[in-house]
C-alpha cells in the first residue's frame, strides 16, 4: 500500500475494535510491515478488510483465485508492463490492481491504454500469483534479457575476430539471447521459430500446435547479431546474405536431444530465418499415437504389410505426411528387413535404417538415388517425396520388382493422387498395377484435457456431427497456454486400391469417379473423419472446419 499505516487505521476503525486496531498498528510500524498484515496475523479475515479499503477507494474488488484469469489474458498486455505496475489482465478491457489508494498510478494506467480499462482491486499477494500464472519465469528471464540488450551502448558492436562483447558473467549476450529464444521455443512445444526483419522491429514467433504465436522480440539493431549467431551454429556462411542456405543445428537442452533445421532467405528488411525444432523423443511416435480410428488403423497395417506396392500419404506442408512415414518405418523396422530411405534433408536419423540425404548440387538427385539404392537389394524403399516423372518412374518401377515403396505427394485428397502421377507422366496402366493405397491427411489441435468443458451444441452443429446431447471444448488453462488446445491428432482419408478401382485407373476415370467409387467401398473422407472425432470428444467443430474443405457431393 502506499499510504501509511495510520491512513488505514482510519479507514479501517469501524471494521476492528479500537484497542486491537491500536495494538496492529504499533506492532506494524514496529515491525516495518502493512497494518493489514498485522491485523491477519492477529485473526482478521485479510480479504474482507482489503475490500473495505477498495469500497473506500471507490473501486470493485475481486478474488483473482475465484476468477482465475485465464492465461489468453495474458496476450491483452505484455509481461514487461504487467510486472512493473504490478497489474494483472482479468478479462477484456479489465486489469486488477494491488493498491486501490495509489490514485497516481492508477492515473498512469489510464493514461497507458489507448482503450477505456477498467481498474478493480485484487490482493497483492493473488496479484503476485497470478502474475507467475500468466507469465513463467522462462518469459520473465527472456524479456528482462531483452530490456538488459536493448539498454545496453552498442551490443551489435563487433571486434577483429567478429565477437560481440560479453556480458558480466563472461557468456556473450547474444549466445545467450539465441540460446534462450530456442529453449523456451522448445518450452512452449514449437514446432519451429520464426526470426522476421519487419521495416520497424524485428518479430520472433513460436509455431505451436499449427498456430504462429508471437513473442517479445529483440530490438531492430540486433537483427544482424542474432542471425549471424544463428548462422554459425548451422554452419552457414555469414558474409552471404543474398542467397537462401540451409542448415542443421544438434544441440541437447532439458535433457533432450534436438535437431534444428535451419533456412534463411533475403528479405526487403534483411534475412529472414526459420527454425525447425525437431525432438528426437517424437521417433518413439507408433502407428496408434497418430489418431486413427481402429478400423482405419487395421487396414493401414494390412496396407503396409504387403511385400510390395506403393503406399503413398498426401497431403500440403505440415500435414504430418513426414510422421506418419517414420511412425510406418518404425513399425516395420525389424532385423529380417532392409530399409533404405532418400530424404531431402533427412530430418530423423532411425536407428537401423539406411538414410540417404539428397544432394542435388553434385548430382545426388531422388532419382539418382533411387537407382543406387536398388542395387542394395532392400525390402522397404522410403522416398521423401515424389516431384517428378523420373523419381515416380522408379519407385513404381521398384514397386513392380518386389520393394515396398513409402512416399508423399502434395494434393488435396487421397482420389486426387491418381491423377497427379498421371498428370507428370506416369502411364495409367502403371499407376493401376503398383499403386496399393493412398492416404490423405490433415493435422487437428486437440482439446485440452486441463480446461476441457461440455457444452450444448448449436442447431447447425447438430446438422454436421448429429445428434449429440453434448460437444465439448477448452476454456484455456495455464497447460495450453490459453488457448484450449494442447497436441494434435490426424484426420485421414484411406483409399484402398481393389481390383474395381484398378479397371477404372486403368480407364482414366476421373477424380469424381474415383471418390464415388472409394466411398461406396467404405472410404470415409477427411470431413467426416474429423467429425467422429469431434463426437468422441477429441476435437472442436471449428477445427475440423479449419482444416478440412467441403466434401464434395
Amino acid at each position: 500500500m502506499t499510504r501509511n499505516n495510520s491512513y488505514l487505521a482510519a479507514i479501517l476503525e469501524n471494521e476492528v475494535g479500537a484497542k486491537e486496531l491500536e495494538t496492529a498498528l504499533a506492532e506494524a510500524e514496529r515491525d516495518g510491515v502493512n497494518l493489514l498484515d498485522a491485523l491477519e496475523k492477529a485473526g482478521h479475515d485479510k480479504s474482507r478488510l482489503f475490500a473495505r479499503i477498495a469500497e473506500a477507494a471507490g473501486m470493485e474488488s475481486v478474488e483473482l483465485t475465484a476468477t482465475h484469469p485465464p492465461p489468453s489474458a495474458a496476450r491483452l498486455l505484455d509481461a514487461e508492463t504487467a510486472r512493473r505496475y504490478g497489474i494483472v489482465p482479468v478479462s477484456e478491457g479489465v486489469v486488477a490492481f494491488g493498491d486501490p489508494l495509489d490514485i497516481e498510478t492508477q492515473d498512469t494506467l489510464r493514461y497507458l491504454f489507448n482503450e477505456p480499462t477498467e481498474i478493480v482491486a485484487a490482493s497483492p499477494e493473488h496479484i503476485a500469483a497470478a502474475l507467475e500464472r500468466l507469465y513463467p519465469a522462462a518469459d520473465a528471464e527472456l524479456e528482462t534479457m531483452i530490456g538488459l540488450m536493448s539498454d545496453a551502448e552498442d551490443p551489435n558492436r563487433h571486434d577483429a575476430e567478429g565477437s560481440t562483447a560479453t556480458s558480466p558473467d563472461g557468456e556473450e549476450p547474444i549466445i545467450k539471447l539465441v540460446n534462450t529464444l530456442i529453449i523456451e521455443g522448445f518450452k512452449q512445444r514449437a514446432s519451429d521459430i520464426h526470426f522476421e526483419p519487419l521495416s520497424k522491429h524485428f518479430r520472433v514467433r513460436y509455431r505451436v500446435d499449427g498456430v504462429l504465436r508471437e513473442v517479445e522480440g529483440p530490438p531492430r539493431r540486433l537483427h544482424p547479431s542474432v542471425i549471424s549467431r544463428i548462422k554459425i551454429m548451422a554452419g552457414m556462411k555469414i558474409s552471404e546474405k543474398r542467397l537462401p542456405q540451409d542448415g542443421r543445428v544438434e544441440i541437447h537442452a532439458m535433457g533432450r536431444d534436438l535437431d534444428l533445421r535451419v533456412s534463411t532467405i533475403p528479405t526487403n528488411h534483411g534475412e529472414s530465418v526459420v527454425m525447425r525444432i525437431l525432438d528426437k523423443q517424437n521417433l518413439t511416435l507408433g502407428l496408434p499415437n497418430l489418431g486413427f480410428g481402429s478400423d482405419d488403423q487395421n487396414r493401414f497395417e494390412r496396407l503396409i504389410k504387403y511385400p510390395d506396392g506403393v503406399l503413398l500419404i498426401t497431403g500440403p506442408t505440415g500435414s504430418g505426411k513426414t510422421t506418419t512415414l517414420y511412425a510406418c518405418l518404425n513399425h516395420l523396422n525389424q532385423p529380417d528387413r532392409k530399409i533404405i530411405t532418400v530424404e531431402d534433408p533427412v530430418e530423423y536419423q532411425l536407428s537401423g535404417v539406411n538414410q540417404v540425404r539428397v544432394r542435388s548440387n553434385i548430382g545426388m538427385t531422388f532419382s539418382a538415388a533411387l537407382r543406387a539404392i536398388l542395387r542394395q537389394a532392400p525390402n522397404i524403399i522410403m522416398i521423401g517425396e515424389i516431384r517428378d516423372k523420373e523419381t515416380a518412374e522408379i519407385a513404381i518401377n521398384a514397386a513392380l520388382t518386389g520393394h515396398l515403396v513409402l512416399s508423399t505427394l502434395h494434393t488435396n485428397d487421397a482420389p486426387s493422387a491418381v491423377t497427379r502421377l498421371v498428370d507428370i507422366g506416369v502411364k495409367p496402366f502403371l499407376v493401376a498395377s503398383s499403386v496399393r493405397g493412398i492416404m490423405a491427411q490433415r493435422l487437428v489441435r486437440t482439446i485440452c484435457e486441463s480446461c476441457k468443458t461440455s457444452y450444448a451444441p448449436a442447431e447447425t452443429e447438430r446438422r454436421l456431427v448429429g445428434d449429440l446431447p453434448a460437444l465439448w471444448r477448452g476454456d484455456g488453462c495455464a497447460a495450453c497456454g490459453g488457448t484450449g488446445f494442447h497436441g494434435r491428432k490426424g484426420v485421414f482419408e484411406l483409399m484402398n486400391v481393389n481390383d474395381d478401382l484398378r479397371r477404372m485407373i486403368h480407364a482414366g476415370a476421373p477424380t469424381t469417379a474415383l471418390r464415388a467409387e472409394a466411398r461406396a467401398l467404405g472410404m470415409r473422407t477427411l470431413r467426416e473423419d474429423g467429425m467422429s472425432k469431434v463426437a468422441d470428444g477429441l476435437t472442436t467443430m471449428n477445427e475440423i472446419l479449419r482444416v478440412t474443405m467441403r466434401d464434395e457431393a
